[in-house]
């Protein structure tokens, strides 16, 4: 499925012309092949750009594309056909035929109404809607915790008065404009699982766009964006971290503590003559797995705390260790 043209500009779906010709612009600068040589990505995202412009710059084939979505095309194509063979160019029920679609506005609504579901399918059968995007950026705490995030929807329905048929009665409908879709923007509460990753989709089923026609609604996917942790470091459900060392306890050997994401704490132990960058693995203590349960692991490195000032007896000691391993080195 292609991306939203509105998507691709970066504007809302009720963006007047200049607000759609200025985001052109901008887009069509930034990624223009002369500015951006050799990159075949900037390439495509240009055309893209483009083609989403052509489209919603023209009153008319930005009034079919809000009506079919992506298969507007096919569907200007198929009035304009219906109109040069001189038959009816409202839209086309795809069960009931042409000659019954005005008929089938007229029954709808009064008595016939179920008779006419029955005898020619109703909405049965009619293609399903746009599915839609939405970003949500996440912490690296909420995504290991889960958590809900409340967001905006632009609640577009098919219209009640035409049906998502754009017509009522063999003229445009008044009521939505010949969109065939009536937006109720509301608030959703959207529950994020935890150990979602960085482009992690969460559906909200039946919460797209309107089918056309009146079709069944498609979903909309919140798409996840984790910011980056000051401390941690992720790597599918893994967590990597550093940990600072004294040296006398990276010699001798010791205990030191380490916070884990959770806000945990763990000691963990050094074992004698340890080295700067040894990496330990503390099992069970990095993110959830988003399927199967269980959690990922945690790998700690050292670090090597020097220390920043001294005492004279420590300066001392450390000296009688320097000439000690020097005489070491030279037996």
């Amino acid at each position: 499925m292609g991306r939203d043209y509105y998507e691709i500009l970066g504007v809302p779906r009720g963006a007047s012309e200049k607000e759609i010709k200025r985001a052109y612009r901008r887009l069509a600068r930034q990624y223009h092949p002369d500015l951006n040589p050799g990159n075949r990505e900037a390439e495509e995202r240009f055309k893209e750009i483009n083609k989403a412009y052509e489209v919603l710059s023209d009153p008319e084939k930005r009034r079919l594309y809000d009506l079919y979505g992506e298969n507007w095309e096919q569907m200007a194509a198929f009035r304009k056909a219906q109109e040069e063979a001189g038959g009816w160019t409202g839209p086309f029920n795809w069960r009931s035929g042409d000659i019954l679609g005005d008929l089938g506005d007229f029954l709808r609504g009064s008595i016939f109404d179920d008779i006419f579901d029955v005898f020619f399918g109703g909405r049965r059968g009619f293609s399903r809607g746009q599915n839609v995007e939405q970003e949500v950026e996440l912490t690296l705490e909420e995504a290991y915790s889960g958590t809900v995030r409340t967001i905006q929807v632009s609640g577009e329905e098919a219209c009640p008065v035409c049906r998502g048929r754009a017509r009522a009665l063999g003229a445009i409908c008044s009521a939505c404009r010949g969109l065939g879709i009536i937006s109720h923007p509301k608030r959703l509460e959207v529950r994020i699982p935890p150990g979602v990753r960085d482009g992690s989709r969460v559906r909200i089923a039946g919460e797209g766009r309107p089918g056309p026609m009146g079709g069944p609604k498609g979903d909309l996917y919140l798409v996840v964006h984790i910011r980056p942790h000051l401390r941690f470091r992720r790597e599918g459900d893994d967590l990597y971290t550093q940990v600072d060392v004294p040296v006398e306890e990276a010699v001798l050997g010791g205990e030191v503590q380490v916070t884990t994401l959770s806000g945990r704490q763990i000691l963990l132990k050094v074992p004698p003559l340890t080295q700067n960058g040894t990496t330990f693995r503390l099992e069970g203590l990095g993110m959830p797995r988003l399927e199967g349960g269980g959690y990922g692991d945690l790998y700690v490195t050292v670090r090597l705390r020097i220390p920043e000032r001294l005492t004279d007896e420590e300066r001392e000691l450390y000296r009688r260790l320097r000439e000690l391993r020097r005489s070491a080195t030279r037996r």
